[in-house]
């Protein structure tokens, strides 16, 4: 969310901002700023007015001269000031909902343009030769009975799946593998946040009221997270943190649900794009001035998750086309899936900026003792689900079977193969 008196202030910064994603509605706002601040002047005049008079009357009436006229007059000033006020009620929600509408600014080292400008900054690891036809991992998984799609359409609908023993065995390993690195090793305090929010934490990060579509709620007005991001950015909710405890580093596993609204027929096929999915999120609260440093080092934070497993990737910087609402800057971790060639977002690293911080109130206290607006960053560390895909499609043997990446094994008593043997469930 942006500042009203900085729209104020450079109003060509934001128009011409606010274009590169493709918006508008300054011009809307300053109209009712000016507007605004107008009836404030006219209100202080005459409640100033109003203050002078009462002062003149009580005189009258103390030497006994005839006061009725005056008495009269502020009686109008009084009457035209509650409507002034009754008017400026009704405006502070528009100027609210006018400004929430805006996206984010883009940051300048965002190119501009659709998907055809994203910029590939490096690509790490080289896609396996394979002696044979790859498989997708519905079909690698579905013939190893460690996922099934078929029941959990009749037990749910379309976009749901049931994983089963050593595949679900297989999403719990990475869940405590990448947990394990983030805390132990990246230094994040881990989080298990509520999986329902209330409409004020979905309007902190910008999901709300824009994207209310694309959220599950429920009959009393909870909604169901879409991320780990919407709860544990609110964790500092209208707070404000002391210097020398920043930055603050969170990590959290959570079901994720989203309605797909705007997603008709895409990815109908396996585990990308269902409406419930596992996802281990990255939180940074930081300081304005170090926050694109800890971009960097969140991004990394996310990529030795793809490393450690050894799956190809490469690193995309987002164009303004394809960023989202709330982001400054974004980075889109693409894993190589082998079953359909391609490589698919794995994670997003965005820093927000102040425009989350700024709609939830998370501040501190800079050195000089003055309270200022914190800037909030997330990532996927990573998507569970699709890393699980990931890895079934990069480790299948011709066999049919899985091998285990070394860094699971632990998670899964030292097994080397998944479908090979005990623990298959066939």
């Amino acid at each position: 969310m942006h500042d009203v008196k900085a729209i104020r202030q450079d109003p060509e910064f934001f128009v011409k901002g606010l274009a590169r994603k493709g918006a508008t509605g300054v011009e809307e706002i300053l109209d009712l700023d000016a507007k605004r601040r107008e009836i404030l002047a006219e209100v202080e005049s005459l409640r100033a007015r109003r203050n002078a008079a009462s002062a003149e009357i009580a005189r009258m009436k103390r030497v006994g001269e005839d006061a009725e006229q005056a008495v009269a007059e502020m009686r109008g000033v009084g009457e035209r000031i509650k409507e002034l006020e009754d008017y400026l009620e009704g405006v502070e929600p528009q100027m609210t909902a006018l400004v929430a509408q805006l996206p984010n600014i883009p940051d300048p080292s965002v190119p501009d343009g659709g998907e055809e400008a994203n910029k590939e900054i490096k690509r790490v690891g080289r896609p396996r030769d394979f002696a044979f036809e790859p498989k997708p991992h519905w079909e690698v998984g579905t013939a190893l009975g460690i996922i099934d799609f078929e029941r959990a359409g009749k037990v749910a609908g379309p976009r749901f799946a049931f994983l089963r023993g050593d595949g679900a065995r297989l999403e719990r390993a990475l869940i405590a593998f990448m947990l394990d690195l983030h805390t132990r090793q990246h230094g994040y305090e881990e989080l298990i946040p509520p999986y329902l929010v209330n409409r004020q934490s979905a309007f902190g990060t910008g999901n709300l009221p824009k994207f209310e579509e694309d959220m599950f709620q429920t009959t009393d007005g909870y909604f169901l997270i879409p991320t780990a991001e919407v709860p544990v950015t609110n964790f500092h909710r209208d707070e404000i943190l002391p210097l020398g405890e920043l930055p603050r580093k969170y990590c959290a596993y959570t079901a994720c649900f989203r309605s797909e609204a705007g997603a008709a027929g895409k990815d109908t096929r396996g585990l990308i794009r269902n409406h419930q999915f596992d996802k281990v999120e990255l939180v940074k609260i930081t300081r304005p001035d170090t926050s694109y440093d800890e971009l960097e080092k969140l991004t990394r934070d996310a990529e030795e998750v793809l490393e450690a497993l050894e799956i190809p990737y490469r690193r995309q910087l987002l164009s303004t086309g394809e960023m989202t609402f709330a982001s400054a800057k974004t980075y889109d971790l693409e894993a190589y899936f082998p079953g359909t060639g391609t490589y698919r977002e794995i994670s997003s690293c965005t820093n927000f900026e102040a425009f989350q911080a700024r709609r939830a109130g998370i501040r501190f206290r800079d050195a000089d003792g003055k309270v200022r607006f914190a800037h909030t960053l997330n990532g996927s560390g990573l998507a569970v689900g699709r890393t699980w895909a990931c890895v079934v499609e990069n480790y299948q043997e011709k066999d049919g079977t899985i091998t285990v990446p070394e860094v699971l094994r632990r998670y899964l008593s030292d097994m080397p193969r998944i479908g090979a043997g005990p623990g298959a469930v066939l």
